[in-house]
């Protein structure tokens, strides 16, 4: 079938194309040249529309244990927005955390066609894939979580060499079909199980001897190495912590020009000055970001309001449990490889520190240069939830707005933030980077996040309309691989998206240390701690697509 969309003002980063009309075809479900003579099967009239590729989530909490338990801690915020079953679609709830289909058509009537778990706990992987399985329409994948893991932590106490690191970094990869490495609080997960309340940079693990810094260090020497696009995926100490500013500027300095994505950064980019001893640090993480050009950011923007905090830093889960909205909250260990901890939170306009905390967010995003390397993210659900992208996108494109907004917070917060001195506004050009263009090249997704030939026909139309948020929450058309999904901001077909995955080289003789680590600690034993192809694709849902690594 030959699809055209025609006249459409097509935003396409990738290949330089801002605001041209332009027709498009798609056969097969990519995307082809104009044709010489053949006749369309069926042709959309675009003029006045605006077309991007679809949007990519690169780190958003959709799969694994901690999005249940969060699921199940708030029946209440479950039941708060149900969804009813239609001929189309399948009826589901959740609010904070909504349940898989709803995720699934929910991300793709805001024109999204892809999202990428960025905590895929090993031991823990057939589950979360089992999950992100049963979302419909995404494309998805993960970052596989290492860093606390105690069979690399010996490793580093037995003073492996990186070679080895490598071949254990490669294998877990592969094991937990992963497409890229995350580090939560390097090695601090692990050290509050013996009994360490904190660990900064330096500081060494009490039982290990080894430090956060270490662990960063052989981990983004390693993702680099194999050959993986994705920079090593850093959710780093002191999260939420006072001061923290100073732990994450020695994190960029610290990793010595290797590739590094820092997640989340409006989290740890805390000073201690003024009455409250909470201050804004955006202006020196922005300043730092912009100097060394080995590291990315996503912000993990907080909107106000009722979320959940879902996290496997139970070190920084389990500090900040005084502060459950509602007063219930779960952390927990998990075998040897991590933990997990889920805290409901309520971010309110009239307290300091999480006006102070929304203020930081939009700094940094307006003061970060380069839009390929700072990316669109609330870090859902932990700062709010994805559907709340659109007034995001607003509060970045509208300058008027944004200070509007700024009137209404916690007085002292408008004093203790520059946001209304800052004139830039985004262009359509620089949202289609954060949030199509730029997330592909940085995940190294190569056929996805542009409208170039060859491409798949992930498609998103928007009528044009100075509201950005109304425009970018109801999109006029959301195709996927070809196949038009949503009209008018709601779903019309459901199909499946893929899995995307690297597969690095490693010495098979890795498996010998492992196989005998596994029969003596763990429940599990090796054989089914790797995942097979077929676990993910045999019900028919998706499939696997595996991306050429870096040589």
């Amino acid at each position: 079938m030959l699809i055209k969309l025609t006249g459409g003002t097509i935003y396409d980063p990738a290949a330089g194309i801002a605001g041209l009309q332009q027709d498009l075809y798609i056969q097969d479900g990519r995307i082809i040249n104009p044709p010489a003579e053949a006749k369309p099967d069926k042709e959309y009239d675009l003029k006045g529309k605006v077309v991007m590729s679809g949007a990519i989530d690169m780190h958003t909490h959709i799969g694994g244990g901690k999005g249940n338990i969060a699921r199940t801690l708030l029946p209440e915020d479950h039941r708060q927005d149900p969804v009813a079953s239609t001929h189309i679609c399948r009826s589901g709830c959740g609010h904070a955390m909504p349940s898989t289909f709803v995720t699934g058509y929910r991300y793709a009537e805001m024109g999204y066609t892809a999202g990428f778990e960025p905590a895929l706990l090993p031991i823990n992987a057939r589950q979360a894939h089992m999950e992100m399985g049963d979302i419909p329409i995404l494309d998805k994948g993960g970052y596989v979580m290492l860093g606390s893991d105690d069979y690399l932590l010996r490793m580093l106490t037995a003073k492996k060499d990186q070679k080895a690191i490598n071949d254990y970094v490669a294998w877990t990869m592969n094991a937990a079909k992963a497409i890229g490495v995350k580090v939560v609080n390097p090695g601090g997960i692990n050290a509050f199980k013996f009994n360490q309340r904190k660990l900064d940079l330096d500081e060494q693990n009490a039982h290990y001897g080894v430090t956060p810094r270490d662990i960063l260090q052989v981990l983004a020497t390693a993702v680099k190495e194999i050959g993986v696009s994705h920079p090593l995926h850093v959710h780093g100490c002191n999260l939420g912590v006072p001061g923290n500013v100073q732990t994450t500027l020695d994190t960029i300095q610290g990793i010595g020009g290797l590739p590094m994505h820092l997640t989340h950064i409006q989290f740890h980019s805390y000073g201690t000055e003024g009455d409250f001893k909470f201050s804004s640090g955006a202006a020196q993480i922005a300043e730092a970001i912009n100097k060394n050009k080995n590291i990315t950011i996503d912000v993990g923007q907080i909107l106000f309001g009722q979320t959940v905090t879902a996290s496997g830093d139970s070190m920084r889960q389990h500090a900040n449990h005084k502060h459950a909205s509602p007063n219930k909250w779960v952390t927990m260990d998990i075998e040897c490889d991590a933990g997990c901890g889920i805290v409901p939170f309520k971010y309110k306009d009239q307290n300091f520190v999480n006006a102070l905390q929304w203020a930081i967010g939009l700094e940094t995003f307006l003061l970060v240069d380069d839009p390929w390397r700072i990316f669109l993210t609330t870090d859902h659900p932990n700062g709010a939830p994805f559907t709340s992208y659109p007034h995001l996108i607003r509060l970045l494109m509208d300058k008027s707005f944004r200070n509007d907004m700024l009137a209404t917070i916690h007085p002292e917060a408008q004093l203790c933030t520059t946001l209304a001195s800052i004139d830039r506004e985004y262009s359509l050009q620089e949202i289609a980077i954060m949030t199509r263009a730029g997330a592909a090249k940085l995940i190294g997704l190569k056929d996805r996040g542009h409208l170039g030939c060859g491409a798949w026909a992930d498609i998103t139309v928007y009528t044009d309309n100075p509201n950005r948020e109304q425009m970018f929450e109801k999109p006029d058309y959301v195709f996927k691989d070809g196949e038009l999904v949503v009209v008018d901001g709601k779903v019309v077909h459901v199909k499946w998206g893929t899995t995307h995955v690297v597969q690095p080289d490693f010495d098979p003789s890795v498996e010998k240390g492992l196989k005998d680590y596994f029969d003596r600690y763990l429940t599990m034993k090796l054989g089914n701690f790797k995942m097979s192809d077929d676990e993910i694709t045999e019900d028919g849902r998706g499939s696997i697509t595996v991306h050429p690594l870096n040589n």
